[in-house]
């Protein structure tokens, strides 16, 4: 079942926000003293691209490093992503079959506006 949901999320909306992410790294990237927060955004944007079966939690050893970044990372560009995943879940929810890839979505909003302190995992 994760697989399907994964290809049908693939085709709706994950290949977009894999790219709002990837853009997202580059530029992080591009700018030498934002590179944390670049892998950030590509290790996001694996999740962004195949979600079902995976989940974020907090890491233990992150402290309050990553607390100061996240407010970095919400200026910078959390901010849009965020906003990309409330459109793109707003949008998928009007179809019966988009609802739990919009609810998807929703759940994912955390996620872009605090990336740093967080791990992804096999459910």
């Amino acid at each position: 079942m994760n697989t399907l949901l994964n290809i049908i999320w693939l085709v709706l909306s994950g290949i977009w926000l894999f790219l709002g992410y990837v853009l997202a790294g580059v530029v992080m990237c591009i700018l030498i003293v934002t590179i944390p927060w670049g892998i950030a955004s590509f290790r996001i944007a694996g999740y962004a691209l195949w979600p079902f079966g995976r989940t974020v939690v907090q890491k233990p050893t992150s402290g309050a490093w990553s607390f100061i970044g996240n407010i970095i990372w919400v200026i910078l560009a959390g901010w849009w992503l965020a906003l990309e995943h409330l459109v793109a879940g707003v949008l998928l929810c009007i179809t019966i079959i988009g609802i739990p890839l919009g609810i998807a979505n929703f759940k994912l909003v955390p996620v872009s506006l605090a990336p740093l302190g967080k791990e992804i995992v096999d459910a």
